[in-house]
């Protein structure tokens, strides 16, 4: 349970709060008791469970301490199992979160979800401007967990967040699949789960990179070039996956770009498979830039390297307005687990709204 901080006026909680260093830099909705115990009974759990530990400070992350994350960061209720997914998911050891927490690199964990908690937990946007601002729950769902890597994980600038500059999706990073824009089905069932079965899916990322491709359907390359300028952006030579060649990234289709992929035959598979081959980078360059890393193929300096060890590790989605734009988010792909995704099947079953309590 939590110990209690007591101020004269929500005024000077909030200045209290920022003093503790409990917050984002951003003001926060007070997480008073009304306030935390209705998102607690909002998941259907008791507040005391664990649902996981995160690190570097291995600080617990009970029901209530998310709880609390969740009202500071400005989420309703409805929000909660969305955001316990996410904490589940982080906490796992595959995510390398006290590593992704420490390290020099700038990357933030990306929430994506999957399946019908997009509307019923949210809505959480995934058309124009997904990642953008104007869309509460996108916006509180990722800010809430940066809260909960702050608060509970111990991941402060400077002091155990280590990163060089970071980006603004340290803030918040958070949007849902554009499931009925999509040519391809819904990308958790590429992940072993069920099309029924609503999921959220996290990732440490690096902020977007644009990919422009103007498409022309007459064009008997045109799926093919689009893939090239895909491939480009996902793997330069600047990036992390380039240079340690491990690791996971993420592609977002547009729409468009979603169908002109889908009309040349391709599958989610077939992408993941041709971007595979396509970053497969020259070790020549990789030893020329790569500095200290470059050593690793002096003694076989020929031919070419992957940079992801396999085609698995290329997510594939589709978001974002109709247009020439697709993002890519390359990774880090260090620690032991080399950053991989994770994903975590959302429990809302128990969820309700409480209604008479105060909040915010």
């Amino acid at each position: 349970m939590f110990d209690f901080l007591t101020a004269e006026n929500e005024e000077s909680a909030l200045e209290q709060l920022h003093d503790l260093g409990c917050t984002d830099g951003l003001p926060v909705i007070i997480p008073t008791v009304e306030r935390v115990t209705k998102s607690i009974l909002a998941t259907g759990l008791d507040g005391d469970m664990v649902l996981g530990v995160l690190g570097p400070l291995m600080g617990v992350a009970t029901v209530e301490k998310v709880a609390a994350a969740a009202v500071m960061a400005g989420c309703k209720p409805d929000y909660m199992p969305l955001l316990v997914a996410a904490v589940k998911a982080v906490a796992q050891p595959e995510f390398d979160l006290s590593e992704l927490q420490a390290t020099t690199h700038c990357t933030a964990p990306l929430i994506i979800v999957n399946g019908a908690a997009r509307n019923t937990c949210g809505p959480v946007a995934s058309g124009y401007g997904a990642l953008g601002p104007g869309h509460r729950a996108n916006a509180s769902i990722g800010r809430a967990l940066r809260l909960c890597l702050i608060n509970i994980g111990g991941g402060r600038p400077g002091i155990s967040d280590m990163a060089l500059h970071g980006h603004p999706g340290k803030f918040t990073y958070c949007l849902a699949e554009a499931e009925e824009e999509s040519p391809f089905p819904p990308m958790h069932t590429s992940l072993g789960f069920d099309e029924s079965d609503s999921v959220v899916t996290v990732l440490g990322c690096e902020a977007p990179h644009s990919c422009l491709y103007s498409d022309n359907a007459d064009d008997p390359e045109d799926a093919e070039k689009l893939l090239h300028i895909l491939s480009v952006g996902l793997t330069n030579i600047a990036t992390n996956n380039a240079i340690f060649a491990s690791g996971m990234a993420l592609v977002c289709l547009g729409p468009k770009h979603a169908n002109v992929l889908a009309r040349s035959g391709h599958t989610r598979e077939s992408i993941q498979k041709r971007l595979w081959e396509l970053t497969h980078l020259s070790k020549a360059d990789h030893i020329r830039f790569g500095g200290e890393f470059g050593k690793h193929f002096i003694d076989d300096p020929d031919g070419e390297y992957p940079a992801f060890k396999a085609q698995e590790h290329i997510l594939v989605m589709v978001a974002g307005g109709v247009g020439l734009y697709s993002m890519v988010m390359p990774n880090w792909g260090g620690a032991g687990h080399q950053n991989s995704a994770v994903s975590m099947k959302v429990e809302a079953d128990f969820f309700c709204e409480i209604p008479g309590l105060g909040g915010a």
